[in-house]
């Protein structure tokens, strides 16, 4: 497409007197031409193109930023061209003044008739087959091309789990980081190459597999931008904390407890102004609510626990006043227990052997705590704690039922907001009645939170922060046998798990 600007410079009439010849003196002469080389599509600046006057034969080339300037252009109709190697040549019709002045902007094509395909990727790493890589991978590649064009590369992504197709584009180098990869998975990959200019051409296809996913022993919830994450947690050959987060930071999920007979995980999740049970794999996949008609709720919903049967058919969890069971698959909700002065439901747990659950009740205001025990019949079996002042929860059995954990503010505080100032782990012996203080090694200005035995029940593990509510949590495991001992676990982290 032919652009030109025309300037025209006007010139004061000289008045004179002439003599009687009636010939006419043009005073003005030829004209300048200036202008601009650019690529047709890309519009980017060529340099080192030859324009040429055709008429003359003078020419000139075009600088770095596609520009030039054609001086002493004859008055009249002339032919502009431009030619460089690689691009077909242009012409243009320009019609000069005497002593104008014009501006033309030049578009060149690519020249692709004889243009060659750059040759396929060659890929480099990983190997093919490669296995127990990371959650991060390193692709790289190389390609060349005959004429040297840029060459801008494509990557699909497949695995062997579904038929998710991953592609990442308009890549000029040749290597790629794929990050967010998942735990055992074989994954295959492809590089297309593009030079613009002919068909794309692709490489052979590669896989690879990631290292399966680690056997975590300990679970927890992380606060995130105003969201519960839920992750797994354990420690590598230098004994250093190794985390792998399981929900997505786009929902609210919190509270886990995992069942080692079924492999799952449950834990609740906010759905819309409810909250409901869901359960996943160890790696959080294949997420599934769990409760529907009657949703997770109480007093605290940071506070409310609920458990799983030791088989994993089935989950105890509360509604205000009221203590459901319901089947993993969302079937056979059952009415278990309804308290009879209407006080909520907040904590439960149940024996390995069905004999015995533990609930936690509180007022509305969260406390007028009373912890007790009851049959699947709902009969109340034992009274554990009541009468006292504070805040109370922290609810789990030994695998024998002879024992109960369970904390309670011994500072006997109580506030609008439940602020805790002195919260310590108790451990609960049915047959002598008695409960001793785990927590007397802790610091003043602490709380021990959401204590759960070990599984050789050697151990507690727990939530430990500062009673300031701003400080940050960390887990905690203490020693039974020797309860000065404490390890630190995991840091921004609470409501912890260890199966």
């Amino acid at each position: 497409m032919k652009k030109y600007i025309i300037h025209l410079f006007l010139v004061p009439m000289l008045i004179s007197i002439f003599s009687c010849s009636e010939d006419k003196i043009d005073t003005l002469g030829p004209g300048i031409l200036t202008g601009k080389v650019i690529e047709q599509g890309t519009n980017e600046p060529i340099e080192n193109v030859k324009v040429t006057i055709v008429s003359s034969n003078v020419s000139v080339l075009t600088n770095t930023t596609g520009d030039f300037v054609l001086n002493n252009v004859q008055v009249g109709e002339q032919s502009i061209s431009a030619k460089k190697n690689g691009y077909l040549a242009s012409f243009e019709a320009i019609t000069m003044v005497s002593g104008g002045s014009l501006t033309l902007i030049l578009e060149m094509s690519i020249e692709t008739t004889n243009n060659e395909s750059p040759s396929q990727a060659e890929l480099v790493s990983p190997d093919d087959n490669a296995i127990d890589l990371g959650l991060s991978v390193d692709l790289s590649w190389t390609s060349t091309d005959p004429e040297e064009d840029e060459l801008i590369f494509k990557i699909e992504l497949r695995n062997d789990q579904d038929s998710d197709l991953l592609t990442f584009e308009d890549i000029t180098d040749e290597t790629f980081t794929l990050t967010q990869l998942n735990y055992g998975v074989r994954y295959f990959w492809q590089v297309s190459v593009s030079d613009g200019i002919n068909p794309e051409v692709w490489s052979t296809t590669r896989s690879f597999s990631t290292v399966a996913t680690p056997n975590h022993r300990f679970l927890f919830t992380r606060k995130i931008s105003g969201n519960g994450i839920v992750f797994s947690g354990g420690f590598d050959s230098n004994n250093a904390p190794v985390e792998l987060q399981l929900t997505s930071s786009s929902n609210n999920s919190w509270r886990t407890r995992k069942n080692n007979n079924t492999g799952l995980i449950a834990f609740l999740r906010s759905n819309g102004v409810e909250t409901h049970l869901y359960s996943m794999n160890p790696d959080g996949s294949n997420i599934q609510q769990i409760t529907n008609t009657v949703p997770v709720s109480g007093f605290d919903l940071e506070q409310i626990d609920f458990c799983w049967s030791d088989n994993g058919a089935k989950l105890l969890y509360t509604n205000f006043d009221k203590l459901y069971c319901i089947n993993r698959d969302g079937s056979g909700l059952t009415l278990v227990y309804q308290t009879l002065d209407g006080s909520f439901i907040s904590e439960c747990d149940i024996t390995v052997d069905e004999s015995m659950i533990a609930l936690k009740t509180n007022d509305v205001n969260g406390y007028n705590i009373l912890v007790f025990t009851i049959n699947m019949s709902g009969t109340i079996l034992n009274t554990v704690l009541s009468g006292v002042n504070g805040a109370a929860g922290g609810l789990n059995f030994s695998v024998d039922n002879s024992k109960l954990l369970y904390t309670h503010d011994v500072s006997g505080y109580e506030s609008v907001d439940q602020r805790q100032l002195d919260t310590h782990i108790f451990i609960y012996d049915f047959g002598t009645t008695t409960a001793t203080d785990l927590s007397q090694s802790k610091p003043v200005g602490f709380l021990d939170l959401d204590p759960r035995f070990s599984p050789n029940e050697a151990e507690v593990i727990y939530t430990h922060t500062s009673n300031d509510e701003v400080s940050d949590n960390k887990i905690q495991s203490l020693n039974i046998a020797s309860v000065g001992t404490r390890n630190d676990l995991f840091f921004n982290a609470n409501m912890p798990d260890w199966e």
